[in-house]
């Protein structure tokens, strides 16, 4: 039994990938997510569709591996995190659909939450901002616009999850209502200091205890996946949310090591140890994966990051490709941008569903600007990929500033790293050498590492890090005069772009 099944749930799609004993990926399989816009600023997902297609993957890496399910010695799960959901617990049917976290339908909420003075201590509490993008608002909105959904929620008849919690309650169909510390922690809800729910932020957004689920370690025994579901009974042995998850699997094990994903958004996070860093610059304090042998998270020793939250990273390629139809494929950005020398001027601020850290900005909009008669498409395509890059810098300025901490490497994951041009845009606009790992899926491994290391399959974290491998280095290249006029420019850009789409 020396293989780890790694579910990787996440806002496009849902993967399954089987790792063996060295931390290798042998087998993957992947289903894309049907995104859900039924007005300006809102984004859902289909419950059945984010289980059901889980389900299958794990099913088909299984077959396409030729792998007996009673090889495989646990289950580990990585996942969106502050999309949020809501249940019957006896018939197990979602009450609506997923709201996902890029959603912004409680702006209004968060605002009316700030004038009544509540915000420093959610982030005296939580280490979050007080943000549509985190899950509490998102609840609470569910809970005040269902019909009877309050009155049943304070009954505990229903349950609240994000999708780590959704899916384990299906995998293991015992209604098993379980989650993790890095996943409580985007909630805005849970007490990251005492590690347990805190009863002055529920009363805050109004959340009855009874509809939350347990929380424990994130290497932790926590179900079975039911035989009648994957084939064996396999341990759900590992859970975290799936930037903790990359930060572990990318061996950003230590105080002060960093990683960036570049997925649909982009997540900066450090560690920060035993540390929670008390924070000035935008971004928040949110609990890493937690390990230890603990009855539950408040007994678990507690560990730290600091993270800066970028909405839309490669969901700006997407748009690209799918509404613009520059391309037919994502991977085609590279080819088309790199058609023209610099971006000629042009400047795209993708603030799609606002902006991220450390703006924090949820009515800002997308801008482009800097167009002339001679700007073409591989001119924005360029634009585009910059943005990410521009946006990843300004997270890592704020993250400098707060921890106190110059960054000597930056460990990149996530499928926009195969792109060269971006990579190499990133280190020069940084002026950091970047890390680009033999191993891309690190939410995945990071989740086959807390479940291995939960059944015995590895023994520390110090066994783990030796997995990790440098596939490519890139080397700033750009001058710092070079550097500052452009970073200066995509101040400007950003600037436009903010409160375009103020309610007030």
């Amino acid at each position: 039994m020396k293989y780890i099944l790694a579910l990787d749930q996440g806002t496009t799609s849902s993967r399954a990938i089987l790792f063996d004993d060295e931390g290798t990926a042998l087998h993957v399989a992947q289903r894309e997510i049907r995104q859900i816009y039924p007005q300006p600023g809102w984004v859902e997902h289909d419950p059945v569709e984010l289980y059901v297609s889980q389900r299958d993957v794990a099913r088909e890496v299984l077959e396409k591996s030729h792998t007996d399910p009673a090889e495989v010695r646990a289950l580990g799960i990585a996942n969106q995190r502050e999309t949020t959901l809501l249940w019957d617990r006896q018939t197990g049917e979602a009450l609506y659909n997923a709201i996902v976290w890029q959603d912004r339908r409680t702006a209004a909420l968060c605002a009316q939450l700030r004038g009544a003075g509540v915000e420093d201590t959610i982030r005296r509490k939580s280490g979050l901002i007080l943000d549509p993008y985190f899950a509490g608002t998102k609840l609470a909105w569910l809970l005040d616009n269902l019909p009877g959904a309050r009155e049943r929620a304070e009954r505990g008849e229903l349950a609240f999850g994000t999708v780590d919690t959704w899916l384990v309650w299906n995998l293991s169909q015992s209604r098993v209502h379980v989650t993790d510390p890095s996943n409580a922690s985007r909630t805005l809800l849970f007490d990251i200091h005492k590690g347990d729910w805190d009863d002055e932020l529920l009363s805050i957004l109004r959340i009855p205890r009874a509809i939350l689920p347990d929380v424990y370690p994130s290497a932790h025994a926590f179900a079975m996946a039911a035989p009648s579901v994957l084939g064996a009974a396999i341990p759900i042995a590992g859970i975290a949310g799936d930037q903790q998850a990359a930060l572990f699997g990318q061996g950003c094990h230590r105080h002060g090591m960093a990683k960036n994903t570049y997925g649909t958004g982009c997540f900066m996070l450090m560690h920060t140890g035993a540390r929670a860093v008390q924070l000035e610059s935008g971004l928040v304090t949110t609990a890493a994966a937690q390990l230890g042998y603990a009855r539950d998270a408040r007994d678990a020793d507690k560990e730290y990051a600091i993270e800066g939250s970028v909405f839309i990273a490669g969901a700006v390629v997407q748009w690209l490709r799918d509404e613009m139809h520059f391309v037919r494929a994502a991977h085609e950005i590279e080819d088309l941008a790199a058609t023209v020398p610099d971006n000629g001027g042009v400047y795209l601020v993708p603030a799609f569903a606002g902006l991220g850290a450390p703006h924090w900005d949820p009515f800002a909009r997308g801008t482009i600007l800097g167009l002339t008669r001679g700007s073409s498409r591989a001119h924005l395509a360029r634009a585009a990929l910059e943005s990410i890059a521009y946006q990843t810098a300004d997270v890592l300025d704020a993250m400098q500033m707060d921890s106190g901490e110059k960054l000597t490497e930056l460990r990149v994951d996530g499928g926009a790293t195969a792109n060269n041009l971006l990579m190499q845009f990133q280190a020069d606009i940084l002026d950091v050498p970047v890390m680009r790992p033999r191993v891309l899926e690190t939410s995945a491994l990071g989740a086959a590492y807390l479940a291995g290391l939960t059944t015995g399959l590895w023994q520390s974290r110090e066994e783990i890090a030796e997995h990790w491998e440098v596939e490519r280095r890139f080397e700033p290249e750009m001058t710092s005069e070079a550097r500052a006029e452009l970073m200066a420019r995509w101040h400007e850009a950003v600037h436009r772009s903010l409160r375009w789409a103020d309610q007030d």
